[in-house]
């Protein structure tokens, strides 16, 4: 597969300016993205890029923040070459410690996670993949029935499987990320997780004790119903993927309506993970 490097600069003093560029790309397919001295690169299957949606979509931005980009086409040989050189360990607290398998293993960390590092999105370097990871620290997921939804990597399922979570389900609409999950719960040992390629028609007819759903804002508004009905009364549901001062308030306002009580968030870099109980 060839895929398309977005490199931009954004000249700007705030720091999420870049990230709001990012949110969208995200949400156009975008499923890559690394940050640089004057921007960051973002990446996509060449089969999915259309720059004129891109330009109609971050046209909405240029009375804010002023950026250019350039377009490079990656082709298949290159990309793991370029991903690897690109691919940093990344640690959470000193609990959870995510490397490749070219990486040194860490034994002093309880929780070491190995992610092959191909393109699915979800390595545990965006902030939200952290945020979840630190929000589930503080999670007794023993014996856990638990749902990961747009689990990418399968990084999430992966942690909530080392936190002693009985059954797993993971679910993801994109045939890369199905298969990188399936390679990587190998990796790491993990067995017995029921992996879906599909989206919220897919979600099995059962009951969850835990269900976590790191995607973006218009993509869990869409699904929260759909979320409510499989989680079980007092249920818990770690949302991430989405801003603190343009978004919470959506997503808080959605997940009322469907019986889930906001409890408790995270920040990082104007990303949030919150927490939400179902009533």
């Amino acid at each position: 597969m060839n895929y398309y490097e977005l490199l931009f600069t954004v000249m700007s003093a705030e720091d999420h300016h870049s990230d709001l560029l990012i949110d969208e790309l995200a949400d156009m397919g975008f499923d890559t993205f690394e940050e640089t001295d004057f921007g960051f690169k973002a990446y996509i299957p060449s089969e999915d890029f259309d720059k004129g949606q891109v330009d109609d979509r971050l046209a909405l931005y240029n009375d804010m923040i002023t950026f250019s980009y350039e377009v490079n086409l990656i082709p298949h040989k290159n990309w793991n070459e370029v991903w690897e050189s690109n691919f940093k360990p990344i640690e959470v607290g000193d609990q959870i410690y995510v490397r490749a398998t070219f990486h040194d293993a860490r034994p002093e960390f309880p929780y070491e996670i190995i992610i092959d590092p191909k393109m699915a999105f979800g390595t545990g370097h965006h902030d939200t993949t952290c945020l979840m990871m630190s929000s589930m620290l503080e999670t007794d997921f023993k014996g856990k029935k638990v749902l990961d939804m747009g689990c990418g990597t399968g990084i999430l399922a992966i942690l909530a499987a080392k936190l002693g979570a009985a059954n797993l389900t993971a679910i993801d609409y994109d045939m890369l990320c199905y298969k990188s999950t399936f390679e990587n719960t190998a990796l790491n040992h993990v067995r017995g997780v029921h992996v879906i390629c599909g989206s919220k028609e897919d979600i099995p007819e059962e009951e969850f004790d835990i269900i976590l759903a790191n995607i973006n804002r218009n993509i869990l508004t869409d699904q929260m119903e759909r979320y409510s009905e499989v989680l079980k009364p007092g249920g818990e549901i770690y949302f991430s993927g989405f801003y603190e001062h343009t978004d919470l308030d959506i997503i808080k306002e959605s997940a009322h309506k469907n019986g889930l009580n906001y409890i408790s968030h995270k920040t990082s870099n104007h990303w949030v993970a919150a927490k939400f109980v179902k009533v």
